[in-house]
């Protein structure tokens, strides 16, 4: 049952996995969302375009090789200069070089202008609860 919720996902950067992109993809299209599932190398000036042109409700970027904290530099300002204020902003996987206490990479990203912070091996279930919260008020 679609719930009229409009989600742009897509892998940023230089990042080409696409395994996990494919699994909440499809765990987001089970769970009611419409997804605009861009795949792997997706750049902010993609996601941005995307989500302006389907009225998306959210923008959600994985990463999983460890630059998503440089690649997601940015983004919020960039959805407001392009007239996205306010959209939701989710970010989750292997975001951050190294192993860093995630409390602190959550605030960093936090600091970047994203709702929510997902770590490495976040399940799909946890995402999409957040989503209902977020924007469905569940």
């Amino acid at each position: 049952m679609q719930n009229g919720k409009k989600l742009v996902l897509g892998v940023i950067g230089a990042d080409v996995h696409a395994v996990g992109n494919q699994i909440l993809n499809h765990a987001f299209r089970e769970a009611g969302f419409d997804v605009i599932n861009l795949g792997v190398m997706v750049s902010q000036e993609e996601f941005i375009d995307a989500a302006v042109e389907s009225a998306a409700d959210a923008i959600l970027v994985s990463s999983l090789y460890g630059h998503g904290e440089l690649d997601c530099q940015g983004l919020r300002e960039k959805c407001d200069e392009a007239g996205l204020t306010g959209i939701l902003l989710y970010v989750g996987g292997n975001i951050v070089v190294g192993k860093q206490p995630f409390e602190e990479v959550e605030k960093r990203f936090h600091n970047m202008g994203f709702n929510r912070v997902f770590g490495p091996g976040t399940s799909p279930e946890t995402t999409i609860q957040a989503l209902r919260e977020d924007l469905l008020g569940q």
